[in-house]
């Protein structure tokens, strides 16, 4: 079988030994019916130890992408007979055009059992009633996570995106006491509540547990902190994953805020220097972009691939929990970098910073005038409720800003409720041009 039991504890010599035998049979599979990877490799056979997996080159979305356009609908790194194809997905195509993700019975089985590993270290259980509030319309947040909800025992509510009235009643009647969405949905529902239940507060609805994905933000205390006051819920970060890799395979434990690599006997991590590529050792306060390679996977297998997201790894040793995989958190993405006068920034920085001044509401947008160099970054940050725009308290935002990160900000302020609301994911950088915003 391709899970090893009991995954989460594995010391260190056990999972290295799985994940070599994996390796073995997935290589051979790979370079035997992967028409991509034999291209890319020119013709080669992949390394037979994982300790040599570097000597392959790296893989990236801008091929996949290419590859899917010339060779729909999987593209030609599609290694199983279509006929095994069981499920569809499609990525939301907001960084691109959207991919089609095709899995495999034994795909969908590993999928779940893996992301369910998530949900019990985020504290879901199986007296637990879960509402999820992710897009079911072939996005992989839906259906996949919904099943994995389901390997934790809990009974989950297939409630989707939209009809927030609705959502607020179903609660109430069914008594819900945790809810699986993105991180900026309850500022949503908040609004809702004003409008619609005025005599209904958050933490009337009773939820005790939020399992958020999909978006950055609860690396930010003061953020998980407005959420545990305004609701009353423990906010974890229980959904972390690569669409195109795998849909959850980390997630945060009651002991710990940061997130724990729960995937090891099916996914082989490498961090690499996101500029030359280079592989950097995995390491305590090791910060690089991620790259992973699938041990068992039937239809896609995609092999050192490029994530794009840069992680910092914050331990290796077991958690108080016990769980054995390396705990790290999320930078940013290598693609929401921004580059000000040669430094690096990403916005769960400025969420960090706009985060812990209670004159703003901590909502945000990072929207670009041309192409980069750029000179200043351009912050668009919305103010509390009832609070007043005023020049002095955007100089004390940029001074915050300067101060911190050492960039040059220029804030532009919002009143409260002026950024429009989305059940889905939201876009915190924006490009004028490209996405139709500009300066207000």
């Amino acid at each position: 079988m391709s899970l090893l039991k009991n995954a989460e504890w594995a010391d260190k010599a056990t999972l290295a030994s799985h994940q070599q035998t994996l390796w073995e049979k997935q290589s051979t599979y790979v370079a035997e019916r992967s028409v991509f990877y034999q291209k890319l490799w020119q013709g080669t056979r992949p390394p037979q130890t994982l300790s040599d997996l570097a000597a392959l080159p790296l893989s990236d979305k801008s091929q996949l992408r290419l590859s899917q356009a010339k060779h729909g609908p999987f593209g030609s790194y599609l290694a199983a007979d279509p006929s095994e194809v069981n499920r569809l997905h499609r990525t939301s195509g907001t960084t691109g055009q959207a991919m089609n993700l095709a899995l495999s019975a034994r795909d969908c089985h590993i999928t779940a059992v893996v992301g369910g590993r998530s949900h019990r270290a985020a504290g879901l259980k199986a007296s637990d009633k879960v509402v999820h509030c992710l897009n079911y319309q072939m996005w992989m947040g839906g259906v996949s996570d919904h099943l994995t909800l389901e390997q934790t025992g809990a009974m989950v509510v297939p409630f989707g995106v939209g009809s927030s009235e609705l959502l607020i009643r179903t609660i109430q009647e069914i008594g819900i006491n945790a809810i699986s969405c993105t991180p900026s949905y309850p500022s949503v529902l908040e609004r809702v509540l004003e409008s619609h239940f005025p005599n209904i507060d958050p933490k009337d609805l009773g939820l005790r547990l939020g399992l958020f994905g999909g978006e950055a933000g609860l690396d930010d205390p003061a953020f998980r902190q407005r959420l545990k006051d305004v609701w009353g819920m423990e906010p974890r970060n229980a959904n972390y994953g690569v669409s195109d890799v795998f849909s959850n395979f980390a997630s945060q434990c009651e002991h710990d805020t940061h997130l724990h690599f729960l995937g090891s006997d099916i996914l082989y991590p490498e961090l690499i220097d996101p500029d030359n590529g280079q592989v950097l050792d995995m390491q305590d306060g090791q910060i690089g972009e991620l790259v992973l390679t699938h041990l068992a996977k039937d239809c896609q297998p995609l092999v050192r691939f490029r994530t794009g997201d840069i992680l910092q790894i914050v331990a290796s040793d077991p958690c108080s929990c016990g769980r054995t995989g390396m705990r790290f958190k999320v930078i940013g993405r290598s693609d929401d970098m921004v580059v000000v006068r040669g430094l690096n920034v990403f916005p769960t920085q400025i969420a960090a910073i706009l985060g812990s001044m209670p004159q703003l509401s901590g909502d945000y947008r990072i929207i670009l005038d041309g192409h980069p160099p750029y000179d200043r970054l351009p912050v668009h940050a919305e103010v509390a409720k009832q609070q007043g725009i005023s020049d002095a308290l955007a100089r004390e935002v940029e001074a915050l800003i300067k101060k911190r990160l050492g960039v040059t900000a220029e804030v532009t302020l919002r009143l409260f409720a002026s950024f429009p609301t989305t059940e889905g994911k939201t876009r915190r950088v924006l490009h004028s041009a490209k996405d139709g915003v500009g300066h207000v």
